[in-house]
């Protein structure tokens, strides 16, 4: 055997070898799933921090169109969660401005939600929230912009999204301003954070959250 043919076969061997690698070994890529053991400890509420299979918290909010909503609402659905308030000058509108492209390339059948929290409910009402989300083109079927009571929005942005630092009890001086998004999958976990203000996370979110989509799609 020449010295082509051998290096030859062993360019074919090592390529089946790769192929075969790829096609039934390497490993399913995938998204973490995030506990809160392993977040920066200044964003987890110390009674969560042993938890080992952490899923979002139910709640009770309102709607832009006035609808009482909770985590039913949302069962099996992907989430796209932000904490926000409609009289910011600083980093909401830029957030709102991103999650506005996020939403314009989804399709309301699509299982995906997303969560405006208002950080301010005392000021954001009913009325307020549906005049920012129409100024925003927000379809209710894809996006929500959510109002209540302030102890229970602070509560989910510190103990169940972790999204904010884990300071305050939500009381009047208390004030929540983050530009964390956080991504969470159809089981209630939390697979991903994000720069709401940068757009390269924000496309990096899109990627995630398509991926997730496509996921659930195979499993259904």
């Amino acid at each position: 055997m020449t010295m082509a043919r051998i290096v030859s076969f062993f360019v074919v061997f090592f390529t089946s070898v790769l192929v075969a690698y790829f096609l039934y070994f390497k490993p399913e890529e995938d998204l973490p799933i995030y506990q809160p053991s392993q977040l920066n400890p200044a964003l987890v509420d110390p009674s969560a921090m042993r938890a080992e299979d952490h899923r979002i918290l139910d709640f009770e909010l309102v709607n832009q169109i006035g609808d009482t909503v909770t985590l039913t609402d949302v069962e099996g659905q992907i989430l796209v969660v932000d904490f926000f308030f409609s009289r910011c000058a600083t980093i909401c509108p830029l957030m709102t401005q991103n999650l506005q492209r996020i939403h314009d390339r989804l399709d309301p059948q699509m299982p995906v939600r997303i969560l405006s929290h208002s950080v301010t409910p005392q000021a954001d009402s009913v009325v307020v929230l549906n005049r920012y989300a129409e100024k925003h083109g927000a379809k209710p079927e894809l996006w929500w912009f959510l109002t209540g009571e302030k102890k229970e929005i602070y509560k989910l942005a510190r103990q169940s999204y972790f999204s904010c630092l884990d300071e305050g009890d939500g009381g009047f001086q208390d004030f929540v301003h983050t530009e964390n998004i956080v991504l969470v999958d159809e089981k209630g976990r939390l697979r991903g954070f994000y720069d709401g203000t940068d757009s390269k996370a924000m496309s990096q979110l899109f990627n995630d959250l398509q991926f997730l989509l496509k996921k659930k799609g195979d499993k259904s």
